[in-house]
């Protein structure tokens, strides 16, 4: 059975079993954490509780995820979900021994089991999804999981400092509704749509550091797919280093006890929760890039503003829900491009990498955590201004690495406030390999306009005399545009066309736009040697752009209203067309 013909029903069955799981980890890590705060003797020993329980949860993933990622490839998916919820019976039966015993040690060893559990959940929860759902859901599918993931935080958290002030001295019963929760998760898990192995050949290789340093490899080869880790691994890093300081921040600085310490968790899960299913809505069926600077700028204010002294407890809950919005933000499109750009066979493992890398993030944040606190003597306050800091730091880097998700923000916003693109065929647009667009021209923001239809990134044939247009130029530089024109020497055209032919056969979208005979014709000749669809794609109604080229010069031109409508139409793919000419009447193929 092929996954994204499946009903509703599996994908669902997997959002509510990995709710579970994720209630159950953060519900037993609370409880845990508030049992070894109340018997520390010392500060000193306080201050080692909260980040000890993160590197023991932490740790698992980075010794476990290659496993759970070979699992997920050589394995159906489905059948390592169910495997997993096994055995998180079997963790909980052992809590409920250790909480009985009253034994603080066993009880820390039960939260590094659920980190084991977890590790090998991770890549088979976040493979299942391309395989449950279409390209073009996968970023609402991402926003619905990381939604139900903070909720589950949310509750989890709040529900185990409820548990540990209802049930003191009696442990064990916290520890048994957990267990009855881990069999709830395993009926769920096996109404999960049934999925064939991506490649039961695989062999497992018992070297998990040489895994991962293969995988790395490969992952490197993929820019974007490299930098979209590196950004998972960042958000893991910042998210545990404040959820850390959270707590420490509520029960120490703001001195406001257990339960509303919890309720500062809870706020920044809420926030993290919304804002993965606003960024799933509002990437309007692709893949958005750009909402990831304008999350990472989010992250780096609202960590600032926590660094307030005159910040009381309900503005430290305000501001901590907006920190956690904009991370959802900059999460739901990482995820996403995490899980589509890798092949079928290699997803598990590339997302086992990433989620390995990520938790070496989070374990690196709690030594950070614990050397800002007892080795520097840094205030919870200034560590938040920390972490704000070193997020500005990681908003440039991205502005200079990828300074397309930029113009891609920009874009977002131009489509979201003054005009809003309709897209048809969508469908059409093949989600990996070359193709060639051929559309008509109508205004200077034509090219924007494909951008923003679109998650592809795109190669344009620009005719010289409006690359050269100063409003045109960084634009067109960020987008790698190909300058071309029919005045220019012939050998210039023929570098021109040879780089617009290299950029198909490297797997990229070219994209030219109806107008002079001299470079299409030109271009045709290229074409001819490369098997590639050619799909016609129709702009209308750009009416009211704000830029419009009269009689071959710029014009300015205001909106007839805001959010003035643009028709952005995909033909169907021709594999092979007798001109690119014959391609041109794109409006009647839509």
């Amino acid at each position: 059975m092929n996954g994204r013909d499946a009903s509703p029903r599996g994908f669902w069955s997997l959002i509510i079993t990995q709710f579970q799981g994720a209630f159950s980890d953060n519900a037993l890590k609370t409880l845990v954490t508030f049992i070894g705060l109340n018997l520390a003797a010392t500060t000193k020993q306080r201050e080692s509780i909260v980040p000890l329980i993160g590197i023991l949860f932490s740790m698992p993933f980075i010794l476990f995820s290659m496993a759970g990622g070979f699992l997920a490839d050589r394995l159906s998916k489905r059948t390592v979900t169910i495997g997993v919820k096994i055995f998180e019976i079997g963790i909980m039966g052992f809590a409920v021994f250790a909480l009985w015993r009253e034994h603080l040690p066993m009880a820390m060893a039960a939260v590094a089991l659920m980190g084991v559990h977890s590790a090998f959940f991770g890549p088979s929860k976040y493979g299942l999804l391309p395989e449950l759902l279409p390209e073009k859901k996968l970023s609402w599918g991402n926003g619905i999981l990381e939604l139900g993931t903070f909720m589950a935080i949310i509750t989890g958290g709040a529900i185990g400092g409820l548990l540990y002030e209802g049930f003191k001295g009696r442990h064990q019963i916290s520890a048994l509704v957990l267990l009855a929760l881990a069999g709830v998760g395993l009926a769920c898990s096996l109404a999960i749509t049934r999925v064939p192995p991506a490649n039961p050949s695989k062999k497992f290789r018992v070297n998990f550091l040489g895994d991962l340093w293969t995988q790395i490899r490969t992952i490197r080869r993929d820019r974007v797919l490299w930098l979209a880790v590196l950004g998972n691994v960042y958000f893991s890093f910042v998210g545990a280093l404040v959820l850390q300081n959270a707590i420490l921040f509520g029960t120490d600085t703001l001195a406001v006890g257990e339960i509303r310490t919890s309720y500062l968790q809870v706020a920044l899960a809420v926030g993290v929760g919304l804002g993965s299913f606003a960024a799933g809505h509002l990437s309007g069926g692709k893949i958005e890039y750009g909402l990831v600077p304008l999350g990472s700028i989010g992250l780096s204010v609202f960590s600032a503003t926590l660094a307030s002294p005159a910040l009381t407890y309900g503005g430290a809950l305000l501001h901590l829900a907006l920190l956690g919005f904009f991370g959802g933000f900059f999460i739901v499109p990482i995820c996403a491009i995490m899980q589509h750009r890798p092949t079928r066979g290699e997803r598990g493992a590339v997302l086992a990498a990433g989620n390995l890398l990520s938790f070496v993030g989070i374990a690196l944040a709690s030594g950070v955590f614990w050397v800002l606190t007892a080795a520097v003597g840094l205030s919870t306050r200034q560590i938040f201004l920390v972490s704000g800091v070193m997020t500005l730091g990681a908003t440039i880097s991205l502005a200079i690495l990828l300074p397309d998700s930029l113009l891609r923000l920009i874009l977002w916003i131009f489509t979201h406030s003054i005009i809003r693109i309709r897209v048809e065929g969508r469908d059409h647009i093949p989600e990996k390999g070359a193709a060639l667009f051929v559309c008509n021209h109508v205004s200077f923001a034509d090219g924007l306009l494909l951008m923003a239809a679109t998650d592809r990134p795109l190669r344009f044939i620009v005719d010289q005399g409006i690359y050269e247009q100063p409003i045109i130029k960084p634009f067109a530089k960020i987008a790698r545009a190909i300058p071309i024109s029919a005045r220019s020497h012939p050998r210039d055209m023929i570098r021109s066309f040879r780089e617009a032919g290299d950029a198909l056969r490297d797997g990229e979208v070219v994209v030219i736009f109806v107008e002079g005979q001299g470079p299409r014709r030109g271009f045709e000749r290229i074409v001819k040697a490369i098997e590639v669809p050619i799909i016609p794609v129709s702009l209308d109604n750009v009416g009211g752009s704000i830029v419009r080229i009269e009689k071959g010069r710029l014009s300015w031109k205001f909106p007839r209203r805001l959010a003035c409508p643009v028709n952005v139409c995909f033909g169907k793919p021709i594999l092979r067309a007798p001109s690119i000419v014959a391609t041109t009447g794109v409006g009647p193929a839509c």
